[in-house]
């Protein structure tokens, strides 16, 4: 898998970190491929990424910081609480200004344990789910402080969303 080109600066405002580090909290594949577009604005910041350890996230990332979360999540009931014990101590350590996440099931504890220290959240939801929300947006979507979507069409399931266009 080859490194996406960044993708332009949309304009969109995040919340403010606070000077604290950003976590990146994401899938491998495709929700990592879009978190990666967004390089002209993490890499001003300090960061920390969050994805499972995959050969396509383990070259990606070579030169970040990571830590590596526990999959497949998808209906896992051990694999979330393994998830959300990390998040706990991830969030303890790093007290971050800021998590985002483009999904999927890795985010929800990370968001929740954000939602509960007042940390800030940005939602991307992702390119390529038009026509029905996504399991983790909908799941998230309550402890989500800025929620973006990729399309305008996705705003009837996310009226409150701004729309930032393709990251891809």
């Amino acid at each position: 898998m080859t490194r996406p080109s960044p993708a332009p600066d949309t304009g969109a405002t995040a919340p403010t970190t606070a000077g604290g580090t950003v976590l990146l909290v994401c899938s491998s594949g495709g929700h990592l491929a879009q978190l990666l577009a967004l390089e002209p604005w993490w890499s001003r910041h300090s960061r920390l990424w969050v994805t499972f350890r995959t050969p396509d996230a383990e070259s990606l990332l070579a030169a970040e910081r990571t830590t590596w979360a526990h999959h497949p999540t998808t209906r896992n009931v051990p694999n979330l609480l393994r998830n959300t014990l990390l998040a706990l101590r991830t969030m303890r350590r790093e007290r971050p200004g800021l998590v985002v996440t483009t999904g999927a099931g890795v985010a929800l504890p990370f968001f929740i344990i954000a939602r509960l220290t007042k940390v800030p959240t940005a939602y991307i939801e992702v390119y390529d789910r038009i026509d029905l929300p996504t399991l983790t947006a909908r799941l998230c979507r309550p402890f989500t402080t800025l929620f973006l979507a990729q399309w305008e069409e996705q705003r009837r399931f996310y009226p409150e969303a701004v729309v930032v266009g393709n990251l891809l």
